[in-house]
């Protein structure tokens, strides 16, 4: 079977299941399966496709139609440019995240302080963009730390990277320019309405820390000036409804120029908050 008829074949069972963006996941899985750089699918379209390839490709096509998201059988998932390892044990990025990476990129720090970092995907981004930087990223999960030093090393940075299981700043010591985080923050009540891709398959200490989802913005907003230098800043992401309620959370704090800042479509996606001058 050729690679164009194989990805025709793929797209036409995904359409059948009713699985949105049917033609790309297609291209993505047989360009996986076939070890080819997903750029070139189109060069290759007409070469013959290995029987054990097929058959990757028609397991990998099984595990779509079960909501699985490309980027888990996939097993990496592309953020600022660059490709990171993603598990199970981990929250898969999405790009709305690169808000956080802009508005961190405005503001060049020597130390950074990625909270709850899953992946990997703000410290080790942050590492790779600012050549000066020591980051300490931080998670309560053994595992996720792991996909984290992996990540690291692809990445070349590990050797500017400290990595420390800890829940929250319990155990952490010094002070920061930057303090990052992308924390669980969906609300008990919002958990019934996510899709499957996202609900079947994230972690769920990565999705949502129970109750009204502020909790975690309550202890980074009580905690982080301990661990601010002067002239830092703390920037979160933020479910888009809940840019009011913890901009409230950080100037009750003390901190000073909170700000809500919107992602591409327009919704709010981070907070920033400075150390109080």
């Amino acid at each position: 079977m050729m690679l164009r008829a194989m990805i025709a074949r793929g797209k036409s069972a995904l359409d059948h299941g009713r699985i949105p963006n049917a033609a790309r996941d297609a291209r993505l899985l047989a360009a996986h399966v076939c070890n080819i750089d997903q750029s070139r699918v189109t060069l290759h379209e007409m070469d013959e496709v290995a029987e054990a390839a097929i058959t990757r490709f028609d397991g990998a096509i099984t595990q779509r139609l079960n909501h699985r998201p490309v980027s888990r059988i996939i097993g990496a998932r592309q953020f600022w440019g660059r490709m990171f390892q993603i598990t199970d044990d981990v929250l898969d990025p999405r790009g709305d995240t690169e808000t956080l990476i802009a508005e961190a990129l405005k503001y060049p720090a020597k130390r950074i302080l990625d909270l709850g970092t899953g992946s990997g995907i703000l410290g080790i981004t942050l590492a790779a963009e600012q050549v000066a930087a020591f980051v300490v990223v931080t998670d309560i999960s053994k595992a996720a730390l792991v996909v984290a030093k992996t990540n690291a090393k692809r990445h070349h940075v590990e050797d500017r990277i400290e990595f420390i299981q800890s829940d929250w700043f319990d155990s952490l010591h010094g002070k920061f320019d930057l303090i990052i985080s992308n924390p669980p923050y969906i609300g008990e009540n919002e958990l019934e309405g996510l899709e499957p891709d996202v609900i079947d398959y994230d972690p769920m200490i990565a999705l949502t820390p129970g109750g009204d989802g502020l909790a975690p913005y309550r202890i980074i907003a009580g905690q982080a000036q301990n661990h601010l230098s002067k002239n830092g800043r703390v920037i979160a992401e933020i479910g888009h409804l809940q840019g009011n309620n913890v901009r409230k959370l950080f100037l009750q704090a003390g901190f000073a120029g909170v700000q809500i800042l919107q992602d591409l479509d327009g919704k709010d996606r981070a907070i920033v908050a400075k150390h109080p001058v």
